[in-house]
């Protein structure tokens, strides 16, 4: 672990550097990198940590990305005090869904969250209360200003970001050393056996949603600062897919792995760009062998000294 924990502060401080010789093209990707690395890894917590099947985080993604559009654009709230509501509606609303169903396992949850995807987009193309603007979405988000000075330069909305994504794994690390974080991988591993330990399976499965939408709304709302729009494409089910699908090939519960999932799924593309539609075939032939010569991802976690019996199916 703490030579995964070497291996981040490593990147991070690659990353921190690397807009000294990126141009503005790569550096607004590089910046969509870092927010979806943020979703990517609080996905990771939910999947990866609580092993609860989700694929319908975009939904607590756009929740951010919307709070921070409509209280900018219709009520005129500066942009740096909307990043908390952002969070706190994410978060909220992740309780209200999912409490109900936190008792579902394996597909019927993961079919139910498809499901509050597809109700959510719904609710944005429909323009419920005349705020999140129908299918065109919302333009003209403002930028971010702290004591007058304005931080509209991509160079800074790449290392607000950058901040965002030091953030997000220092929770984790937090996280993974904390009651919650062991709890949650006993649950992920055995749920029976986590359950005559006298752990509380559904309170630690709501936790990891609430702490893991909590997160994807603070990406959300840094994605709308960065477009200055949001519309309801962005958040679709196929972006759930997406990051479902980054911490399967990145690997459950290792943070190289989704930022290596991560940079496979938004920035590889963006590299092979040039070939057009063939790099979409290549890019779905890769996946499917990455799953069948590593079926535990890219880059998977190490379990150390835990308790074999706590430990089922990882070979």
């Amino acid at each position: 672990m703490r030579q995964t924990y070497k291996m981040a502060i490593a990147f991070l401080i690659i990353v921190g550097f690397l807009p000294l010789i990126l141009n503005s093209a790569w550096l607004a990707v590089g910046t969509t990198f870092l927010i979806y690395a943020v979703v990517a890894l609080s996905q990771d917590i939910i999947l990866g940590r609580a092993g609860a099947f989700q694929m319908g985080h975009a939904v607590f993604f756009g929740l951010g990305a919307y709070t921070t559009a409509i209280l900018n654009v219709h009520f005129g709230v500066p942009i740096i005090y909307t990043f908390i509501p952002a969070i706190l509606v994410a978060f909220i609303i992740s309780i209200i869904l999912i409490a109900p169903i936190i008792h579902l396992k394996g597909d019927y949850l993961l079919v139910a969250t498809i499901g509050f995807n597809i109700i959510f987009i719904q609710i944005l193309q429909n323009n419920i209360f005349g705020l999140t603007g129908g299918p065109n979405g919302i333009f003209g988000i403002d930028v971010v200003k702290i004591f007058g000075i304005e931080f509209m330069s991509q160079m800074a909305v790449y290392y607000m970001s950058f901040i965002l994504l030091i953030l997000t794994l220092f929770i984790l690390k937090n996280l993974d050393n904390s009651k919650y974080g062991r709890a949650m991988f006993y649950i992920n591993k055995d749920t029976i056996a986590a359950e005559s330990m006298g752990i509380n399976v559904r309170y630690y499965k709501l936790y990891a949603f609430a702490l893991g939408s909590g997160i994807a709304g603070a990406a959300g709302s840094m994605f709308a600062v960065q477009y200055s729009a949001v519309s309801p494409e962005a958040f679709n089910v196929v972006q759930s897919i997406m990051f479902f699908t980054i911490v399967l090939v990145g690997g459950s519960a290792s943070l190289p792995g989704v930022l290596i999932g991560t940079f496979v799924m938004f920035v590889l593309p963006e590299i092979f760009r040039e070939f057009q539609t063939a790099r979409y075939l290549v890019f779905g032939i890769a996946m499917i062998l990455t799953m069948i010569l590593r079926p535990r991802g890219i880059w998977p976690v190490k379990f150390g000294n835990i308790p074999k019996f706590l430990i089922k199916d990882t070979k």
